[in-house]
This record gives structure tokens, sequence and C-alpha cells, in this order.
């Protein structure tokens, strides 16, 4: 892939009282979607609280692009049902990686950079970037859009695999 950056691990932990679709619940499924990249959870048969603990792997070649997450329900003998959407960028997560030299050595769990919730985002609460397990990663509650009730719960982590993303470089994002 041109100009990869790296990878993205992005880990669908769960949804949170996601919206009946079928008559007493839903058969909810995630799709992420990053340009032209698009991955899939498994479905999670009659279950409004589904936990997916499910890693999905974004190649990243333009940090600026969307991701997008749409929720579904499956439905065997017509076309599946839509149970929200939302949307997030990765510029904050990024950054933090880009500067990660600096972090090495810090107590587990210490908080990098906060990303307040507003209307400009999905968030449906503070996303920390934290240092965890000698790692960055970022904890995040997306609430859906387009859709009358429901969150999903996802966390990133980041896979150098050129070294590309270190702090002697410059990145345009």
């Amino acid at each position: 892939m041109e100009n990869l950056l790296g990878l993205l691990r992005l880990r669908v932990v769960r949804g949170v009282n996601l919206a009946i679709r079928d008559s007493k619940s839903s058969d909810p499924y995630v799709i992420v979607r990053m340009g032209q990249q698009k991955l899939k959870t498994r479905v999670m048969k009659k279950n409004l609280n589904p936990e997916w603990n499910e890693d999905l792997t974004l190649s990243i070649s333009d940090p600026i692009l969307p991701i997008k997450i749409m929720v579904y329900d499956r439905d065997w003998f017509s076309r599946d049902d839509k149970m929200g959407d939302a949307f997030f960028h990765i510029d904050p997560f990024l950054e933090a990686i880009r500067i990660q030299d600096q972090f090495r050595g810090l107590p587990e769990g210490t908080v990098i950079m906060k990303i307040q919730a507003s209307r400009q985002n999905c968030l449906s609460e503070e996303s920390k970037i934290v240092w965890s397990k000698g790692k960055i990663v970022q904890n995040m509650f997306l609430r859906l859009q387009n859709v009358e009730c429901g969150e999903v719960e996802l966390q990133l982590e980041w896979i150098d695999v050129s070294g590309l993303l270190s702090e002697h470089e410059d990145v345009a994002y």
C-alpha cells in the first residue's frame, strides 16, 4: 500500500442500549469504514448490549480520513436494518503516537491527552489517550447518530510497521 504509515488496531468492545429492530431485540453487527477499507464484526444474535471484543485492523495511509462506524441489525430474509452510525478522527491519537518516546517509563494508566465530547464529534463522554502496558491506547464511547438510542465502545492501538511515525520525522496531518 502506498504511503503506509502503520496499522490501527481497532477493538470493537461492545454496544450499549442499542435500538430494537426486530420484534423484541436485534441481531447487531458493526461495519468499520475508512476510505476504501471496510471491515465487519460478527453478528450477535438477540442482543441489545452485545460484547464483541473483536479486533479489526485498518491500514493507515491517509490519517485525515475519518473512521466511520455503522451498526446494523442482521435480517435473514430481508435487507439488514440500520441501527445508527458514528465517526471519529485519529489526529489526536496519531499525535500522541508520534511523540511516544517521551512517555517511556511513565506509570501505568497515565493520561496523555483528553478529547472532550462536543457537537463536532460523536463522543458520548470524554475520551482518554493513556499509557497502558508500554503502549499508547485510546478508549472511546461513540454515541450513535440517526437512531433513537445506542452507543459503541472502542479502543484504539497503533501497530508501527516501519517506524514512520517517530518524533524525528515530520508527518503532515
